[in-house]
Formats: structure tokens, sequence, C-alpha cells
């Protein structure tokens, strides 16, 4: 009888064994249960890059250089129309910054009050626009006559006198219209008279923009 129940209890002890493991692996679903990578997620930008081809060499030479610039800009015909289309463009900005389009003007040059101050020193005659060929006519005389140096330095000077003089009336007037037509304009002073000044000093047909008025005109 001893026997007989000491091989029963083992006989339960190993049930209860069985029956502890069954129900630990009843509670681990195997369809909920995800095992993990064991590395992290890569970021998007290393993923694209990965599945990019092979970045190009550098060129070596010159010409190897041109050819892929060549390559990439397309064919001959593409190249001229492309050219000609940016050189019709810049000829366009050229002519309506020259007939004065506030849009296409450089920032010195925009505005009414600049607009105003060109009209006023364009319907003027100006002395200080005939400086330029004045001196450079000088210096040529000088280069072949050399005799004439001290008197051509001294024709220069009592020029140079007369281009500030007329640089500074200029500046004056420019500045009392302006304040009379522009009361609330903050452009004025010394930066006025002389973008005047540097305007009368160039010749004429060579202004940008181009004079609206002529001389003598009311402005």
């Amino acid at each position: 009888m001893k026997l007989f129940r000491r091989g029963e209890s083992s006989n339960t002890d190993v049930s209860a064994e069985e029956t502890a493991v069954t129900d630990g692996d009843s509670a681990v679903d195997p369809v909920a249960y995800t095992a993990g990578k064991g590395r992290p997620t890569p970021k998007r930008r290393d993923a694209q890059g990965k599945r990019r081809g092979p970045v190009a060499p550098a060129p070596l030479t010159n010409k190897e250089a041109r050819a892929r610039r060549k390559a990439t800009a397309g064919s001959k015909v593409d190249r001229k129309e492309a050219s000609a289309q940016r050189r019709a463009a810049s000829q366009d900005r050229r002519a309506r910054m020259l007939a004065g389009e506030d849009k296409y003007l450089l920032p010195r040059d925009k505005g009414p009050v600049r607009a105003y101050v060109r009209d006023i020193v364009d319907g003027r005659r100006n002395l200080v626009g005939l400086f330029m060929p004045m001196a450079l006519l000088l210096i040529l005389s000088m280069f072949v006559a050399p005799a004439l140096q001290t008197i051509v330095t001294l024709v220069m000077l009592v020029m140079l006198v007369f281009m500030m003089a007329e640089g500074v009336l200029l500046g004056r007037i420019v500045n009392n219209r302006v304040r009379e037509r522009y009361p609330d304009s903050a452009d004025g002073g010394f930066k006025l008279g002389w973008y005047a000044f540097v305007r009368a000093s160039q010749i004429r047909k060579m202004r940008a923009p181009k004079p609206r008025v002529g001389p003598g005109d009311a402005i």
C-alpha cells in the first residue's frame, strides 16, 4: 500500500508539472508576440541613399569636365536657343531700364524723387558735363606738345574749381526743388546732391536712364 501511494504521489507531481507547463505555454499567444529585429530602424534618408546608384567621380581633366557639361546641357541647337533667349531677355531688360521703367532700374535710380532729379539735371545746360571731354583733349595735347604741360595743368585746375562750384550750386537747386515737390521725402542732402552732380558730369548720350526732357524744357 505504501508503494502504491508513493507511486501515486509521484504521478500526481508529474501531472502537476505538465499542467503548469501547458498553462504557461497557453499564456503566450504565438500570433500576438513578435520577436525584435535586434537593430534600429534606418532613417528615411539613409534608406533612400542606399537605394540610389553610385555617385559619378569628379572629372580629372578639363576636357572631361567640358564633355560632361555638354552632355548635361543638351544638344547644340538647344544651347543656341537658350543663349538666344537669355540675350533677348537681357536686351529687353536693358531697353526697359534705359526707358526709365521703375521695375528695371538700379536701386539708386528708383523712385519718383530720383526721376524728378534726373529731369532737373537733364533740363539744364551744365558746364560740369564738359569737364570729361575737355580734360581728355587737354591730356592728349600734353602728349603731343610736352612744352604745354604747365598751361594744361593750370587750365585743368581752373576747370576743376568751376566744376566744384557748379556742383555745389546744382546740389542746392536740386534739394530746394525736391523739398518743394516732395516735402515728406526723406531723400535729400549731400546724397541727393551727389546723385545730381554725377549725372550732370556724364555726357548726355551716355546717361542711363535716357533723358526724358531736353535742355531748356520746363520741369
